[in-house]
């Protein structure tokens, strides 16, 4: 039988301290021959803690992601086909900002960061915007693989200076990236990896790679106990068998 892409995933979140949980996640693995053609996605978001409504944009985010992306032309790169679904999200969060009681008040507004990976053939296919985070582990450790789009005024206030929904247009960081058999790559909001240290979250994968939904409940878990003030999501992904 022909080898398939095959990974194992590990998922966890956590409102924390907060009243509501503005984080969003997911993964979508489709059959064949959306496997071959649109690959697997899977991506987080984070919603501004400043609103009330961000976890509207979050969830949106994600939900629209997965439906759009796979319903795109198989013609289409996986390049073009994500950006052209994210920049459509981006538009109508912003337009919803504009249309509500917050349109001049954007720290209100439906506003979230994205990070997503998309996984097909040999490559991980990477799209960014905002403080969310995609690392891969490596022997070194850690490698943070994507930017933070954040501006720090003080130890007390930052701002994003990248997120969807901000403005009507977003730019949108893009890479890709050969994968291998035994890859694990995370996904992690700032409520999580603001609180651990890079060698802790390493050790904890590696101790556990057979459970990987235990992993990431156990960083969620240390990052609490670690003083986090925010929602705490984590995935963990491992690429199991690559395709021919």
């Amino acid at each position: 039988m022909k080898k398939q892409l095959q990974i194992s995933v590990g998922q966890f979140t956590s409102t924390g301290k907060k009243a509501i949980n503005q984080d969003f996640y997911g993964i979508l693995l489709p059959n064949e021959p959306l496997l071959s053609s649109k690959g697997i996605a899977v991506a987080i978001a984070d919603g501004i803690s400043s609103s009330d409504v961000s976890q509207v944009a979050s969830q949106t985010a994600i939900k629209s992601f997965f439906q759009d992306y796979y319903s795109t032309p198989a013609s289409w790169s996986v390049k073009h086909s994500a950006q052209k679904v994210l920049k459509a999200t981006n538009s109508w969060l912003y337009s919803q900002t504009q249309h509500s009681a917050y349109r001049f008040n954007k720290d209100k507004g439906y506003i979230c960061t994205f990070s997503g990976i998309v996984f097909k053939s040999h490559l991980a296919h990477l799209f960014h915007c905002g403080d969310s985070r995609i690392y891969r582990l490596t022997d070194a450790g850690l490698e943070q693989l994507t930017t933070d789009h954040q501006r720090i005024v003080s130890a007390e206030t930052s701002y994003l200076t990248r997120a969807l929904g901000i403005h009507n247009n977003v730019e949108l960081d893009y890479r890709h990236i050969t994968m291998h058999e035994g890859d694990i790559f995370l996904l992690a909001t700032d409520g999580v990896y603001e609180y651990l240290k890079d060698k802790h979250i390493a050790a904890t994968i590696n101790q556990q790679r057979h459970d990987l939904d235990q992993a990431a409940k156990q960083l969620v878990t240390d990052a609490f106990a670690s003083g986090s003030q925010d929602n705490l999501t984590l995935q963990i992904v491992s690429i199991d068998q690559l395709p021919e």
